[in-house]
């Protein structure tokens, strides 16, 4: 009796002392690298992603309309910020959202010289259901400034985030970030611009500097 008893009690302690090794073993971080569950990313390292193939950024005039402006080459970059134990949000800082080789099929509109997203950095939250959250920074509103070419010679408008948010969704399947009819108001420039933009752009594969995809737990 007393050696089985002693027996349990040696099992018992093992057990303890294994299962307290690594406790952040038992608890994934929000973001991850290599796959669900994998290495914790590091706070202050870069996630980075570019349009996903074979997609492109646009910016239209409705919701359910295919006019506007649409960029084949769009690119963020951001830095984590803090990354907790799931489930949970992480946050990251948005230093920098560019946008290029773009074209325009409005009315009058000739060509598209720059798209340039203004007031960076943004602070971007993603939570571990996948909402992903873009926010203004101390700059000011989340905001975008587009030059066009016309035939009445080059116009310039600036469009804010109509809620004074962007919306996204994080897609573990193919590490993507979508953004969806996410609305601009045009704030100042010529009626040559629509009022409203309606911006839908995925980028995969959100990865860290060193190429490694990124997860969302």
């Amino acid at each position: 009796m007393r050696t089985r008893s002693l027996l349990t009690l040696t099992a018992a302690v093992a057990a303890f002392a294994l299962s307290g090794v690594s406790p952040a073993s038992a608890a994934d971080n929000v973001l991850t690298t290599g796959s669900a569950g994998g290495d914790a990313v590091a706070t202050n390292s870069t996630v980075t992603a570019s349009l996903a193939d074979g997609t492109t950024a646009t910016l239209y005039s409705s919701a359910t309309g295919s006019t506007g402006i649409t960029c084949t080459t769009s690119q963020f970059t951001a830095t984590v910020d803090s990354n907790p134990t799931a489930p949970g949000t992480a946050s990251e800082t948005l230093t920098g959202h560019t946008f290029s080789n773009c074209t325009s099929n409005n009315v009058g509109v000739t060509g598209v010289t720059s798209v340039t997203v203004n007031n960076l950095a943004y602070t971007t939250t993603v939570a571990s259901d996948g909402t992903v959250t873009v926010t203004p920074g101390s700059a000011g509103a989340i905001q975008t400034t587009v030059v066009l070419r016309t035939l009445l010679g080059s116009v310039t408008c600036v469009y804010q985030a109509t809620n004074g948010s962007l919306a996204g969704t994080a897609a573990n399947a193919d590490n993507s970030i979508q953004f969806t009819n996410q609305q601009f108001t045009r704030s100042s420039g010529s009626s040559l611009c629509p009022s409203s933009g309606f911006w839908t752009a995925k980028y995969a594969p959100v990865s860290t500097s060193d190429g490694a995809a990124v997860f969302v737990n």
